[in-house]
C-alpha cells in the first residue's frame, strides 16, 4: 500500500491512478478468494509460483471478475505484458493459459445485508480472511442470539468492503451546515455522522483536492477515531500528553478542544515525528505549547511532571481497520497480538505513573483482539490498584451520544459490523474515587 503514496503514482492521471488504487486494494481485501480461485485453474498452490507471477496472477483474476470496463482479454494481454517486465518470460504461457480460464464475475460484490447473500458469496467472504483470524474471532465474539461463526462472517464481509470518507471539521464553531453545503456546491455530498458532532461521512464525490481540505478546514479521520480522542476531554490550562501521536490528526483535535496550555506529544520514530511536524502546526490554536519528544514509551518517562489528561493510542494489531488496511490480514500472525499485548501493557503502566491525582487517561487501540484491548487494561489495573475504569453509569452522564458504544464494563467499544465505523476500543481510566466531571462537549 505504500506504493500507492509514492510520486510516481500521484503523477498519474487521474484515471489512471484510480485504477491503481482498485486493483492495489481490491487485490489485497480479496486475496485468501483469489488465491482458491488460482489454486483451482492452475492447478497448483500458489505458494509453489515465483511471488511475481503470482500478483501478476492475482490483479489479473480480480480484473476479470470484478471490473465491469475492463474487458478480459485486455486483462490477459496486460497480465501477460507485466510477466515480461518481471523478468518471468517462462511464466507468460501459464499466465496466458489460467487467466483465459478465468470466468467473468458480474462486476464488483455490492454492500448489501449479509443475510441477503448467497452461499457461493458468503464462501468468498469467509476465503477473504485468514483461517486462523476467522477462528479467534468466531471464539471470541458468540453472542447472545448469535453464535460466534456468525459474527466471524459478518466481520470478514465487512473487511472486504470498501469504507466510507469520513470528515472532521477542525474547528469545534464552524458551522456544519454551510460546510455541507459549500462542500455540495463542489459536487461533495455528505451526512452528519451517528455518533461524533464533528464528523461529515461522504456519500459521493471526490474530497481531495477540495478547498476545505487544502486549507485544513477539514481533515481526513473515521468518525470511531474522532470519538477515541473526544474521549479524552482536555480543559484548557490543564497538561495534556499524547503518548503515541503521530502523524498528529487526534493531536490536532485535542489542541482544537484544548485552546490553551502545554500539549506534549511523543512517538519512537524520528521519521513519524517529522511528518507531525510538517502537519501539526496549522491545527494548534496559538495559545497551545507544543513539544515534540521522541521516545520509547515502555521505557521509564523523562518527564518532571505529571499530566492531567494522558491519551495512549497504542500500537496494535489493527484488525479493527481492515477493511481501509487490507494488508493486515496478510502480514499479522497469532504470535503477534500477545507479543503487542505486552508492549501495550508496559506503555499503561509506563502513562499510568504519569497521570495526575485528578487526571484522566484515555487508553485506545484500533484493535478487535481482547487481549490488547480489556486483557491489557485488566491487567495494568492488577498492577496499580488504586486506578480504576470509569463506570458505564458515569460515562453514559457525560456521554449521552455515545450511550450504545459502552458495555458493561465501561469500555468503549466500536466494529465495522455493527457500526459501520472502523473497530476501535477505548477506556477512561481516573485515581479511584475519583469522578468523571461533565465535560464542555459531552453531548458529541
Amino acid at each position: 500500500m505504500d506504493l500507492l503514496q509514492t510520486p510516481e503514482v500521484s503523477a498519474l492521471k487521474e484515471a489512471d491512478r484510480r485504477l491503481a488504487t482498485e486493483l492495489v486494494m481490491g487485490v489485497l481485501r480479496w486475496r485468501g478468494d483469489l488465491d482458491f480461485q488460482l489454486e483451482e485453474l492452475a492447478g497448483r498452490a500458489v505458494e509453489r509460483l515465483d511471488p511475481e507471477v503470482a500478483t501478476v496472477l492475482r490483479m489479473g483474476v480480480y480484473q476479470i471478475q470484478f471490473l465491469e470496463r475492463v474487458p478480459k482479454a485486455a486483462a490477459v494481454d496486460e497480465a501477460v505484458e507485466l510477466t515480461k517486465a518481471a523478468h518471468k518470460r517462462s511464466a507468460t504461457g501459464l499466465v496466458n493459459a489460467v487467466l483465459r480460464k478465468c470466468s467473468t464475475g458480474g462486476g464488483p460484490i455490492k454492500l448489501e445485508r449479509l443475510d441477503n447473500l448467497d452461499q457461493a458469496t458468503r464462501a468468498r467472504a469467509r476465503r477473504a480472511v485468514p483461517a486462523w483470524l476467522l477462528e479467534r474471532w468466531a471464539r471470541n465474539f458468540g453472542q447472545a442470539g448469535m453464535v460466534g461463526d456468525d459474527v466471524a462472517l459478518r466481520l470478514a464481509w465487512a473487511s472486504t468492503q470498501v469504507p466510507p470518507t469520513v470528515l472532521r471539521v477542525v474547528d469545534p464553531a464552524q458551522n456544519l451546515g454551510r460546510l455541507r453545503d459549500e462542500l455540495a456546491a463542489r459536487g461533495i455530498k455528505t451526512r452528519p455522522g451517528r455518533f461524533s458532532g464533528r464528523a461529515l461521512v461522504v456519500e459521493s464525490g471526490n474530497v481531495r483536492g477540495c478547498q476545505a481540505l487544502m486549507q485544513g478546514r477539514v481533515v481526513i479521520q473515521d468518525e470511531a477515531s474522532q470519538l477515541v480522542a473526544d474521549l479524552l476531554a482536555p480543559r484548557a490550562g490543564q497538561r495534556v500528553l499524547d503518548l503515541c501521536a503521530a502523524p498528529g490528526i487526534k493531536a490536532g483535535q485535542i489542541a482544537q478542544t484544548l485552546r490553551s496550555g502545554p500539549l506534549v506529544t511523543c512517538d519512537s520514530s524520528a521519521s513519524r515525528l517529522g511528518a507531525m511536524a510538517r502537519l501539526l502546526p496549522p491545527w494548534l490554536p496559538k495559545e497551545v505549547q507544543w513539544l515534540a519528544v521522541r521516545l520509547d514509551a515502555t521505557q521509564a518517562l523523562p518527564f518532571g511532571c505529571q499530566f492531567e489528561r494522558i491519551l495512549l493510542d497504542a500500537p496494535c494489531s489493527g484488525t479493527g481497520t481492515l477493511a481501509r488496511n487490507p494488508e493486515i490480514k496478510w502480514r499479522l500472525r497469532g504470535a503477534d497480538i500477545k507479543r503487542l499485548a505486552g508492549t501495550q501493557l508496559k506503555m499503561l503502566e509506563n502513562a499510568l505513573g504519569a497521570l495526575s491525582r485528578a487526571g484522566r487517561l484515555v487508553y485506545a487501540t484500533c484493535s478487535l483482539e481482547p487481549e490488547e484491548n480489556e486483557g491489557v487494561v485488566e491487567r495494568a489495573l492488577e498492577e496499580s490498584p488504586g486506578y480504576q475504569v470509569v463506570l458505564p453509569g458515569e460515562l453514559e452522564s457525560a456521554y449521552p451520544a455515545l450511550s450504545p458504544l459502552f458495555d458493561a464494563q465501561g469500555y468503549l467499544r466500536t466494529r465495522p459490523d455493527l457500526h459501520a465505523l472502523d473497530g476501535f476500543f477505548a477506556a477512561i481510566i481516573v485515581r479511584k474515587n475519583q469522578p468523571l466531571p461533565r465535560c464542555n462537549n459531552a453531548e458529541t
